[in-house]
């Protein structure tokens, strides 16, 4: 299977082209040729191990690797997990469900896609011989999931930008207390969105890219988003089997990517119902499904701060498919939110979704609802799960993105407790090593020449 951009302005590549790219050479998004019919599979896939599951559901897409290699690879990606189901699923009450993906190296859900990339990356230069860098910008989860998904892999340097001062602290030490050397926590001072943004202008200078081997970590990798396909399948096949086809997903996310991945095995033929893009104050999701105009405002820090982002990079995948596969209307699209900062659809199509907004006095109170009804604590991006009561039609299932315990101080203010882990415990000590540079290409290129 090859592999286009959304902007249609390059040839097709490969997987591994793909994913060692991470963004198109013309500053689009890689998405496959075609997407496979899965619907047959099912029964066969129904029994299978999340290891066994993601081999399987690779196997289609990962068409230029072997199988034994491709085996290699995933074989060694879950075993850093702290539950033997890998993504668990709780039953909180009748048609009410929340599926754990925070049992990971980082305690985040970006674990499931990033342990996977890492061991990608190290197959691809045991291939090629060719030393990666690989940048990648954070609003609190990506950052830490990137750096241990990659520690300890020959011919890596990682460069992680995020906002200095506008994630959690433990957020921050899992990303600057690894006493690695060859990973580079970059503090910017401005938002996510100005790191992402940066970022992406660097990713635009082949040159560069060339030049110091530059892949890219964040949901613009495809690699990502087809990991994090694999965890809406594997719950599909937990579920009772009754309840299967009448399951709404409800996804905290700010970058679009965590709900896209679900949406994307809906389109590959299984019966996913709907799904809930629940947002936190930051809502530029939530009013696009509302409203159908796609429109930029100022970043409001948030006690939810993974999903403080205004600019949803993944939002472009899911414009393709919106726009009938049109590259030309993509581009236009898109240069036209770049320039003015909104974009209105006409006759805009929800499609499968809806969408939820919760404010930071919601969240606190949601915690504490949670923890009241169910006795089940969750993070403060989970919580904007709850938004609706669950009364709806037909059972849900929320997607529980972060351990409690990364921010000990929201659920302290909520219910009076303090959430622990003993991998975050052993970080207090540490001494925080970071390094600040500006958040623009060239300050950025500057940094990663010198350390390269």
């Amino acid at each position: 299977m090859n592999y286009h951009s959304t902007r249609g302005q390059v040839p097709p590549v490969s997987f591994s082209t793909a994913v060692e790219h991470g963004l198109a050479p013309d500053g689009g998004l890689y998405l496959p040729e075609q997407l496979p019919d899965l619907s047959g599979y099912l029964r066969d896939w129904e029994s299978l191990t999340y290891p066994e599951l993601c081999e399987a559901f690779f196997a289609h897409f990962a068409t230029d690797l072997d199988a034994t290699e491709l085996h290699h690879i995933v074989s060694r990606s879950y075993h850093k997990f702290d539950d033997p189901a890998i993504a668990p699923i709780r039953e909180l009450g009748p048609g009410r469900y929340v599926l754990e993906l925070f049992h990971g190296p980082t305690l985040a859900f970006k674990d499931f896609a990033l342990q996977l990339l890492g061991n990608f990356y190290e197959a691809q230069i045991a291939r090629t011989g060719r030393p990666i860098s690989v940048l990648g910008a954070t609003s609190g989860d990506t950052g830490a999931a990137a750096i241990h998904g990659l520690l300890g892999k020959k011919g890596v340097k990682t460069f992680i930008l995020y906002p200095d001062g506008r994630i959690a602290p433990l957020q921050e030490r899992q990303m600057t207390c690894t006493g690695a050397d060859n990973v580079f926590p970059l503090a910017i001072k401005g938002s996510f969105d100005d790191a992402q943004t940066a970022m992406k202008t660097v990713f635009e200078d082949r040159a560069f890219a060339a030049e110091v081997g530059l892949s890219a970590v964040n949901s613009i990798n495809l690699a990502r988003i087809l990991a994090q396909c694999v965890y809406y399948l594997y719950a599909f096949f937990r579920l009772p089997a009754a309840e299967r086809e009448h399951v709404t997903f409800v996804v905290p996310t700010g970058n679009f990517g965590n709900v896209l991945a679900g949406w994307l095995v809906q389109q590959m033929g299984v019966p996913l119902k709907a799904f809930r893009v629940a947002t936190n104050q930051n809502d530029i999701l939530h009013r696009l499904f509302q409203t159908g105009t796609y429109a930029l405002e100022n970043v409001a820090p948030s006690l939810a701060p993974s999903m403080d982002i205004q600019v949803a990079s993944n939002f472009e995948r899911f414009l393709y498919y919106l726009v009938g596969s049109d590259p030309a209307k993509v581009r236009e699209i898109m240069h036209t939110f770049k320039s003015t900062g909104r974009y209105e659809f006409e006759n805009f199509d929800r499609q499968s979704f809806g969408s939820s907004r919760t404010d930071d006095a919601e969240i606190a109170s949601l915690i504490e609802a949670v923890h009241a009804r169910y006795d089940y604590v969750v993070d403060p991006h989970t919580a904007c799960g709850f938004q609706e009561d669950g009364a709806g039609d037909g059972p849900e299932i929320i997607l529980a993105t972060a351990h409690p315990a990364k921010f000990p101080d929201t659920i302290v203010e909520a219910i009076g407790e303090e959430p622990t882990h003993p991998s975050l415990e052993v970080l207090k000590d540490r001494p925080i090593v970071k390094h600040y540079v500006d958040p623009t290409p060239a300050a950025i290129k500057a940094f990663m020449l010198e350390h390269a």
